[in-house]
C-alpha cells in the first residue's frame, strides 16, 4: 500500500504555507498517536504506522483555508493517498471511537489531535479544559455538554487502550 512520505508532506507544507506553529502542532499529533499505536501493536493490534504517520504530518497542512480538511483531503486523493485522505476528512469529527478491538488508524489520530495542545503532550483534563474555555469565549456553552460527552467517549477508550498496553498513556509521555 502507497503511504505519502514525511519528504512529500513537507513539499506540501511549502505549497500551502502551513504555518511553523501548525507544523509543529502536525508532528506532535503524529508522534502522540504513533507512540500509542506502536504499543498496541506490541499487545496484539495490526495498526498501519505509515498511514497513521502521513495522515497526522498531513491533517492540518491546509489549516489557513476554510474546510481545511476537505481541501487538505481533496489534495491527497489526488496525490493517489486515500486512506490518508480519509482520516483527514474526517479528523475533525473524532467523537466517535471505536470499541477497543476495533481500534484503527483514525481513532489513533483523533487521540493524537485531543491529547496535544499547540505542540505538545497534554493530560485529557487540561486539555479539555481548554476546549471548554474557548466555547465560553465564543459564547458557545450550550456546546459544553457536547464536549463533556465526547471527553467521556475519550476517556472510555483510552482506559481501554491503558488496559491492553499495561500502563498509562501519560506514561508513555513522561518528559515528552
Amino acid at each position: 500500500m502507497k503511504r505519502i512520505t514525511e519528504e512529500e508532506v513537507n513539499k506540501l507544507y511549502e505549497e500551502f504555507g502551513t504555518p511553523e506553529n501548525v507544523i509543529r502542532h502536525c508532528g506532535a499529533v503524529t508522534r502522540v498517536a504513533q507512540t500509542i499505536a506502536e504499543a498496541l501493536n506490541k499487545n496484539g493490534h495490526d495498526l498501519d504506522i505509515g498511514l497513521i504517520r502521513g495522515a497526522g504530518l498531513s491533517h492540518d497542512v491546509a489549516r489557513t483555508f476554510d474546510r481545511h480538511w476537505d481541501v487538505m483531503a481533496d489534495k491527497l486523493e489526488e496525490l493517489g493517498y486515500p486512506d490518508e485522505a480519509l482520516i483527514v476528512r474526517r479528523h475533525m469529527l473524532g467523537d466517535e471511537y471505536s470499541d477497543i478491538e476495533n481500534v484503527n488508524e483514525q481513532d489513533l489520530i483523533w487521540l493524537g489531535d485531543r491529547l496535544v495542545k499547540e505542540d505538545q503532550y497534554v493530560r485529557i483534563d487540561e486539555r479539555f479544559e481548554y476546549i471548554i474555555e474557548k466555547a465560553r469565549k465564543i459564547g458557545a456553552e450550550e456546546h459544553v455538554p457536547q464536549i463533556l460527552e465526547s471527553k467521556a467517549k475519550m476517556k472510555r477508550l483510552l482506559d481501554d487502550i491503558e488496559a491492553v498496553i499495561g500502563q498509562t498513556i501519560d506514561s508513555l509521555f513522561k518528559g515528552a
